[in-house]
């Protein structure tokens, strides 16, 4: 960092074969409001979107003060505690680590102080020339504690903070490349940022005068707030004692929003750029039901992600819908993996077969994606072992075959079996007697006319950002 700032105000087995997502972030600016509380249920909302760590920091007009910690929101933040965080503004943060690793001095909210004063970033998001960035920083005399890419974005901020806030933001937006939606907090104001493309979601939000930013429009319903619209792709927010306004940084850059959102990311009660969620995966469902016809007894859908997809499919089709796989949800992030001796114990704890359902029948299984299809295969299983006579396997998405670099967690791709197998040998691999994924037209379609304003790059490997700076993984360790 530079010599303008003095440090950053720091703490010095997946058993499903899912995506995961970075993290979610939530701001609100009300007087006379419980900000910090409101903005632990924000965060409660948001939870899918990380589970690694979570953090909250509000401002009283003179200071910032930090609460954060590992785990989900209930283990990272003392409910209790919130009580000493007085002020009239705050900002949250729940994350999944995609680019550095997961420890608590790269839990966020980040909180730094430089010469305009302290300020609170959270960033959801990955850049694609965070490398480039970081090492013309520290060889700038720039000092890093974390190994995220969030703290290019403080570096940055704090090197350009010569001039106003927002011209240090804008300065920084031209400088940083990929996707990131930031919360940003000072002493007396709340910023919203989120990239010219538009990689990720960041909405706002009214709750009578106060102003609410988030990831997700859920987050706006659990704190009672009204949807007023998604954050403009290169739009910077902010909202402070004169009320909100808006700067555009960026003007004329193709929109690029992430069509996994839809697909699995988002809560299905959120409405995205536009589109309600669960409508567009009912639609994928319907989608799906068109493209695959099969004479099958049932549809059943591998719980949660599945269900509202299985429904449209099972509309479409006049097949009918049963619950067949029944889900745990007292199943913890932290739960002890299996041994190897009976590997299949990780998903039997996570999903138990109907059998009266099954057994008998031919059946129709719906998912919304396959990453690496070891999952996909005993789930294959646990419904053959349960009397089913044949199992076709559907996903409401194509083929996973390339990395993302803009904020979903994808394996290698060297890892994606999609990548390695064509769906005939995918097929074979997981046991199913049919397998079908939703294409790539039927997905657009789903979207009419809107279909040119999404990344889809998991799929065809059209990156929209230039990833050649991110050495292949989009990811750096600190040194």
């Amino acid at each position: 960092m530079t010599g303008r700032c003095a440090k950053i105000l720091a703490e010095g087995g997946h058993a499903w074969d899912k995506l995961k997502e970075e993290c979610g972030v939530f701001g609100i600016y009300g007087a006379g409001l419980d900000v910090a509380r409101l903005t632990y249920y924000g965060l409660y909302a948001l939870q899918h979107r990380g589970q690694e760590s979570a953090g909250i920091a509000v401002a009283d007009g003179r200071r910032i003060q930090l609460q954060k910690g590992m785990g989900l929101a209930s283990e990272a933040i003392d409910l209790e505690g919130l009580s000493s965080l007085q002020g009239h503004i705050a900002i949250g943060h729940v994350r999944y680590s995609t680019t550095g690793s997961s420890h608590l001095v790269n839990a966020q909210p980040l909180v730094f102080r430089c010469s305009r004063g302290m300020i609170g970033l959270a960033h959801n998001g990955n850049l694609t020339n965070v490398n480039t960035l970081r090492s013309q920083l520290f060889s700038n005399g720039s000092v890093f504690q974390s190994s995220t890419d969030s703290e290019v974005i403080v570096n940055l901020i704090a090197r350009y903070s010569q001039g106003s806030l927002i011209d240090s933001i804008m300065k920084t937006m031209i400088d940083i490349k990929g996707a990131y939606s930031l919360v940003i907090i000072t002493e007396k104001s709340l910023i919203g940022v989120r990239d010219p493309h538009g990689f990720r979601p960041l909405c706002l939000g009214r709750r009578g005068d106060a102003y609410v930013l988030a990831s997700e429009s859920c987050a706006l319903d659990t704190v009672g707030a009204e949807l007023v619209r998604d954050v403009e792709p290169g739009e910077i927010i902010i909202i402070d004692e004169n009320g909100l306004t808006s700067r555009k940084a960026f003007q004329s850059v193709n929109r690029a929003h992430c069509i996994f959102e839809y697909v699995y990311i988002a809560r299905p009660d959120s409405r995205i750029d536009g589109f309600n969620v669960n409508k567009v995966r009912r639609e994928m469902g319907r989608q799906l039901a068109r493209e695959y016809r099969v004479d099958a007894d049932i549809v059943i859908p591998v719980p949660d992600s599945g269900k509202t997809a299985a429904w449209g499919f099972a509309l479409e089709s006049g097949i009918p819908y049963e619950e067949g796989l029944m889900k745990n949800r007292y199943i913890g992030r932290t739960f002890i993996q299996p041994s190897q001796n009976n590997r299949d114990l990780g998903v039997k704890l996570k999903l138990n077969p109907v059998r009266d359902v099954l057994a008998g029948k031919r059946v129709v299984v719906v998912d919304d994606s396959i990453v690496r299809g070891t999952t996909s295969g005993k789930i294959v299983k646990l419904i053959r072992d349960s009397g089913a006579k044949e199992v076709h396997f559907l996903l409401s998405s194509p083929p996973i075959k390339k990395s993302c670099f803009y904020g979903i967690d994808t394996s290698n791709e060297e890892e994606l079996i999609a990548a390695k197998k064509n769906v005939e040998e995918i097929r074979q691999y997981i046991g199913a007697d049919g397998l079908h994924y939703l294409s790539l037209e039927g997905l657009l379609g789903v979207f009419g006319e809107n279909q040119a304003v999404f990344c889809t790059a998991c799929f065809n490997g059209d990156y929209p950002v230039d990833i050649s700076d991110t050495n292949g993984s989009g990811k750096y360790v600190l040194e």
